[in-house]
């Protein structure tokens, strides 16, 4: 994914939702680095800064992934604040990196932010008809804000760990 310097541009590549729709991914020490985003009630308040203090340390040291490849995954512990993890390709200084290993089920969704909790209830049942129990989830937003304009859909992906 490529920071985003002229506003008429796309950075985010167009989205497919089969490579992860209703699908399970194995992780063994899957490389990201870690910030986190502080939130007043789920919502973020300083996302765009730590989203670009991110990038740039992976982009000075040619870390990025490819964009098909490219995760950001955020984790809310709590409604004040939010884990964002990102893919890297390698170990990023000035950086906390860290691994994601387990195995995670996946499905898309598409929609308003605030829809996450009926997202997560159609999780929960997906999760249950597969015989399993979710331990953590993440959810992985395909396009920026600007590009939820472009193209019109403005798709999430929840992985459930389980």
């Amino acid at each position: 994914m490529k920071t985003q310097t002229d506003p008429s541009t796309v950075c985010c590549p167009e989205f497919d939702s089969k490579t992860w729709d209703e699908k399970t991914h194995v992780w063994k020490n899957k490389p990201f680095i870690k910030d986190s985003v502080m939130q007043f009630m789920h919502i973020p308040l300083n996302m765009g800064s730590v989203v670009t203090r991110m990038f740039g340390k992976i982009e000075k040291v040619k870390a990025s992934p490819k964009n098909e490849e490219f995760l950001m995954l955020c984790y809310d512990p709590s409604p004040w604040k939010s884990e964002l993890y990102m893919t890297v390709t390698k170990q990023v200084p000035d950086a906390e990196n860290v691994t994601i290993s387990g195995t995670f089920l996946s499905k898309v969704f598409d929609g308003p932010y605030n829809a996450v909790p009926q997202w997560i209830k159609s999780m929960d049942a997906y999760v249950a008809k597969k015989g399993k129990t979710v331990k953590k989830y993440y959810f992985h937003y395909a396009y920026c804000p600007k590009c939820v304009k472009k193209y019109g859909h403005n798709y999430c992906i929840a992985f459930a760990e389980v």
